[in-house]
Order: structure tokens, then C-alpha cells, then sequence
């Protein structure tokens, strides 16, 4: 009998359905998926949206398209199959940041872009059904603005102690071995495990090269265990509609939210000491310079995504910082009195 060959998109599906239904199965035969040629051509699709400068090869969308598409993801295709892939070293961009420092990219070359983006397409389908609602960078219907809302929702549902966390060098700390672990768990396919460890490693001994389609995808994989952690002391800690922590994460940017009552005093420094256990052993360490608590209630800003987040008071809507909580709960959804602001 020959099977009828299923779309990209249903082999997704299904791959998900079957991750989210079976939670200790490990998946086999992937490599198949991942070197088929609509898998391939997808990854091409994502990366020239995606558009981005020339790797280390200096070879351009355009030049690719010019000497003709079909002939390039044949090549790569070959190439994979017949365990002659090899990626190019990345090419490296400094990108400044605000305090004077620089952040490091480690920019593929296309060819290994589209290898990257055709594992993670496969990949995703999986670990899709394992991540916790709190993750939400580098996520299929997910953005930054629900990030944003999230926290937002948090501080004004009683919340007003916030821990501002900052990873030290989250990406380049990454423990290789411990996340070829993580994915071992649920994937079986020693041709798979062999590409995964070729993409990681091609950034050196330690870390995962940040800037390739891959990077965000094993991010939120190293960290989903953290994730679920602090989901289970948002359950547990909860009383009726209101919740007394709350976690919330865009890559390796993370804001815990705590409620501001007086019987909660002490829970900031109790969340840290947590967070840091379950970092541990994973080799992330917190830059305890920036990581901070501040109150809310008191006019102090956090950050998240870019934005110095803070609750200003409105004197149109006779609102005092004393009724913080209890001006959010008496107006119309809009027309808070406490509202949180980007700066």
C-alpha cells in the first residue's frame, strides 16, 4: 500500500497532537521530515521574510535565486541525507546596547539558516505541546504587546512587588550536553540529536549561537522546566480569582510579580532563593547587580522588553497611590486610575 503524502501543515498538527496526548513519547523518524524538500522550502520561505544580512559566504537571497532555488534545496537536501553537512562558521555582529555594552550575534550563512529553520519547523511541533503559558518569546501565536498585557494584568490584580530579573549572559552560558538532554527526552532519532549538536557547536564549546533560527526555539526549551516550576507556586499560592505570584517570560527576559498584601511580606526574597535553585543546576546565573524588587505602589519601574514599566496615578480620575487596588477594581476596563506606562 502507498500512503497518501501529507502537507507540511497536517504532519505538524499531527506531530503536536501526538506530543500532547502522550507527554513521555519519544518521537523517531524525524530526519525524514526535516530533509524533505516542502520542508525545505518553507525554512527558505520563513528565513528571506525574515531577511537578514549575508553569513560568512557573503552569498544573498538574490544570488541564490539567480543561479535557481530548486537546484540550491536539492544541494542542501543532498547533502543532509548523505551525512555530508557541514555548517559554515557564523559570522559575528556586534549589536550596542544601552549601557555602553555590546551584544554578540552569531549570523549563519543561508543555506544554514534554511537547515536550522526546516529542524526547528519539525522540532517546534513537539515541544510546542510541552511549553507552559508563561513562556512567550519566539512562539506561534504569541507576541510581545500579550507579553506586555500579562504583566500588566498582573500588577493590577494586587500584584505590586515585582522581581526585575536579568540572566548573565543567558545564551552563551547554556549547557550543551544539558540541552541535548532535554531534547533527548523526547526525541529518539540519533540523525536528528547529530544535527542539533552540529548547530550548536559550530558557536563554540559552550552556549548556543544567538542569531540563528534555532537559538530561540532551544532557549525556551532549556528553560521550560523553570517555567513550569514557578506555574505550580502560581497554582498553589492562588486564592479564589486572584493569584499571589506570577511569572512571566520573553526568552531570557523574566518578571515575577508578586502580591503587595502584608501577609506576603518576605515572598520577593523567597522567589528569588527559588529562581535560583532551579537555575543552578542548569548554569544560568542571575547578574544580582540588575536583578531587583521594587514596589509598584511606590513609583518604582521595572523593566521588560525595552520599556521602564511603572503605575502612574491620573489626577483627572481623583485617583491617590494610597487606593491603588482598590481604584483598578471600582472603574471601567480603560479607565483604570493605576495604569502601567512605557518610558
Amino acid at each position: 500500500m502507498i500512503k497518501t503524502p501529507i502537507s507540511l501543515q497536517d504532519l505538524r498538527r499531527r506531530i503536536y497532537r501526538k506530543a500532547k496526548s502522550d507527554q513521555t513519547h519519544r518521537f523517531w523518524g524525524l530526519f525524514v521530515h526535516v530533509t524533505k524538500i516542502e520542508t525545505l522550502e518553507e525554512a527558505y520561505r520563513t528565513a528571506k521574510r525574515n531577511g537578514g544580512a549575508p553569513g560568512i559566504d557573503g552569498q544573498s537571497f538574490e544570488d541564490i535565486e539567480k543561479a535557481g532555488l530548486a537546484d540550491f534545496l536539492t544541494a542542501v537536501r543532498e547533502d543532509l541525507v548523505t551525512g555530508r553537512y557541514e555548517p559554515k562558521p557564523n559570522r559575528r555582529v556586534d549589536i550596542p546596547k544601552g549601557n555602553g555594552k555590546v551584544r554578540t550575534l552569531q549570523i549563519p550563512c543561508i543555506r544554514d539558516r534554511v537547515v536550522q529553520g526546516a529542524l526547528k519547523l519539525i522540532l517546534e511541533a513537539i515541544f510546542e505541546a510541552d511549553f507552559c503559558p508563561n513562556s512567550y518569546g519566539f512562539r506561534p501565536r504569541r507576541s510581545p504587546h500579550r507579553a506586555l498585557a500579562e504583566v500588566r494584568r498582573s500588577v493590577l490584580r494586587r500584584m505590586s512587588t515585582v522581581i526585575d530579573v536579568d540572566l548573565s549572559r543567558y545564551f552563551d552560558t547554556i549547557r550543551q550536553s544539558v540541552l541535548i538532554d532535554k531534547i533527548a527526552k523526547r526525541v529518539q532519532d540519533p540523525q536528528v540529536l547529530h544535527l542539533v549538536k552540529q548547530i550548536i557547536k559550530v558557536g563554540g564549546k559552550v552556549g548556543v549561537p544567538q542569531g540563528g533560527p534555532f537559538s530561540p526555539l532551544a532557549a525556551n526549551i532549556y528553560l521550560n522546566e523553570v517555567d513550569w516550576a514557578f506555574d505550580t507556586i502560581r497554582r498553589k499560592t492562588a486564592q479564589e480569582p486572584y493569584e499571589a505570584v506570577n511569572y512571566h517570560r520573553f526568552a531570557d527576559d523574566i518578571v515575577i510579580t508578586i502580591s503587595g498584601h502584608s501577609t506576603k511580606r518576605g515572598w520577593a526574597e523567597r522567589a528569588l532563593q527559588r529562581l535560583h535553585e532551579q537555575l543552578a543546576p542548569l548554569g544560568v546565573e542571575l547578574n544580582r547587580e540588575k536583578t531587583k524588587v521594587v514596589d509598584t505602589l511606590k513609583g518604582e519601574a521595572f523593566g521588560f522588553l525595552g520599556f521602564d514599566l511603572r503605575r502612574v496615578r491620573n489626577p483627572a480620575w481623583g485617583c491617590n497611590p494610597g487606593q491603588a487596588v482598590g481604584c483598578a477594581n471600582q472603574c471601567r476596563a480603560g479607565r483604570l486610575g493605576q495604569i502601567l506606562s512605557g518610558g
